[in-house]
């Protein structure tokens, strides 16, 4: 579609809109029905005080969350990730040229191809039985925060689990010794 009007005029009309709007805003409000009040966002419940009568107020009552509102394995592999034992250098570890003169020997002299050699034959062997070979590729032996999380995760449930087989241990002593003082002695 065409531009039909020049720059100047579309500045001016741009430049006016918010000045328009500003004074219709006005007009607006009280153009909105007397009796007509902004709905509460939740139905009132005892505990919400009512708003005052006449009022515009808006009341929003909602119950507080019962439990974390952040996942605890989240925090917690948050935690191990920034507790993670001993701090090591980001910098890897300088090793000498070839370069140079002086008493090191020339440690980086190229590929070590038996170590390669050593490594592709693994990488066979591997695929010939149908095993993944993306593990012999990971070069940070740590674990991932979502790594991290899983472990968590599971050793909650784990405790969880214990919890529960211990109290319904513990419900299965005592009904046992409940029946037991019920039973008349002969």
């Amino acid at each position: 579609m065409a531009a039909q009007c020049g720059e100047a005029e579309c500045a001016l009309m741009v430049a006016g809109l918010p000045v328009a709007l500003m004074m219709l805003a006005p007009v607006a409000a009280e153009a909105q029905p007397a009796g007509a009040t902004a709905a509460p966002a939740m139905a009132t419940p005892d505990k919400c005080p009512a708003p005052p009568p006449g009022s515009d107020a808006i009341v929003i009552c909602t119950e507080r969350p019962k439990g974390y509102r952040l996942n605890p394995d989240v925090m917690e592999a948050k935690r191990e990730v920034h507790s993670g034992g001993r701090p090591t250098s980001p910098y890897p570890t300088p090793r000498p040229d070839c370069a140079s003169v002086g008493p090191a020997p020339c440690v980086t002299a190229g590929i070590p191809l038996i170590g390669a050699a050593l490594t592709a034959a693994e990488m066979a062997k591997r695929v010939a039985e149908g095993k993944e070979i993306g593990s012999m590729f990971k070069t940070d032996p740590h674990p991932t925060e979502y790594q991290l999380y899983l472990m968590a995760k599971a050793r909650r449930e784990q405790r969880e689990a214990e919890q529960a087989a211990a109290a319904r241990a513990k419900a299965a002593q005592a009904a046992q010794k409940q029946d037991a003082s019920k039973q008349p002695s002969e």
